[in-house]
C-alpha cells in the first residue's frame, strides 16, 4: 500500500505523468460502454437491425451475437472521422503534455457534440434545456453534454423506430395476404407464420435485404 501511495505522489514529473495517463485509461475504459451505445450511432443501428430480424420471425437468427458484431463494426466504421478528431485534438496533446486534462476533455467532446447535434431534434434538446433551466445555447460548444446525450438518445431511437415501421410493411403485407389464404381454405388451424415466414425469407432475399438495410443506415448518417 505505501510502494502504491508513494508512486502517486512521487515528485519525478514522468511518475506523475504516467499516473494520469493510467487514471485517465481507466476512466474512459469504465465508461466506453455508455459512450459506445449512448454518443455514437450504435442505438439506431442495432434497434434497426432487431426490427429487421422481429419483421422476419426468425426467432434468434440471426444470433444476438452476430447483430451486435455487425453493429459495433458498422459504428467504428460510421465514427471513424469522429475517433479521429477526438485522437488529433485532444489524446493525442495531451500524452504529448501539451495541453492539461481539463483541455483535452473540452476538446475530446467537441467533436462528439457536432456529431450529436447533427442527429438531435430541436425539441428533444429543448426538453432537457427547459427542464435544467439552462439558457438556449448560442453555438454547438455551449450545448452541454448532460442535455444533449439524452436528447441525442431519444431522438436515435425514434429515428429508428420510424426506419423499423417501414421495414414492417411488406412483411405485414404478406402476413395478411397468408392469412386470407388459409381462411380462405378452411385452413384455420395452420399458423399463418409457418407458412409466410419462407416467402418473407425468400422475398428477402431476392431484394438483397441486408445489403438495403445496411446501405439506409449508412445514408441515414
Amino acid at each position: 500500500m505505501n510502494e502504491f501511495m508513494e508512486f502517486f505522489n512521487a515528485s519525478d514529473p514522468g511518475s506523475v505523468s504516467t499516473s494520469v495517463k493510467l487514471l485517465l485509461l481507466l476512466t474512459v475504459l469504465s465508461i466506453a460502454p455508455s459512450i459506445l451505445i449512448l454518443m455514437t450511432c450504435f442505438t439506431r443501428i442495432i434497434i434497426v437491425l432487431s426490427f429487421v430480424r422481429t419483421s422476419l420471425a426468425t426467432q434468434q437468427m440471426p444470433p444476438n451475437q452476430v447483430l451486435i458484431g455487425i453493429s459495433l463494426f458498422l459504428t467504428f466504421f460510421i465514427m471513424a472521422p469522429t475517433f479521429q478528431q477526438v485522437n488529433e485534438q485532444a489524446l493525442t496533446p495531451l500524452f504529448n503534455e501539451e495541453i492539461n486534462l481539463e483541455e483535452a476533455y473540452t476538446r475530446a467532446a467537441l467533436p462528439f457534440k457536432e456529431f450529436m447535434s447533427k442527429h438531435t431534434r430541436e425539441k428533444d434538446l429543448a426538453l432537457f434545456l427547459n427542464y435544467a433551466n439552462l439558457e438556449k445555447p448560442k453555438t454547438i460548444e455551449d450545448i452541454p453534454l448532460t442535455a444533449l446525450v439524452p436528447a441525442y438518445a431519444i431522438s436515435e431511437i425514434k429515428t429508428a423506430f420510424q426506419i423499423g415501421f417501414m421495414i414492417f410493411i411488406p412483411f405485414l403485407v404478406i402476413d395478411m395476404v397468408v392469412a386470407s389464404v388459409l381462411m380462405s381454405m378452411g385452413m384455420m388451424m395452420l399458423p399463418p407464420v409457418m407458412i409466410s415466414l419462407p416467402f418473407k425469407i425468400l422475398l428477402f432475399v431476392l431484394v438483397d435485404g441486408w445489403y438495403l438495410v445496411i446501405k439506409s443506415l449508412l445514408q441515414s448518417f
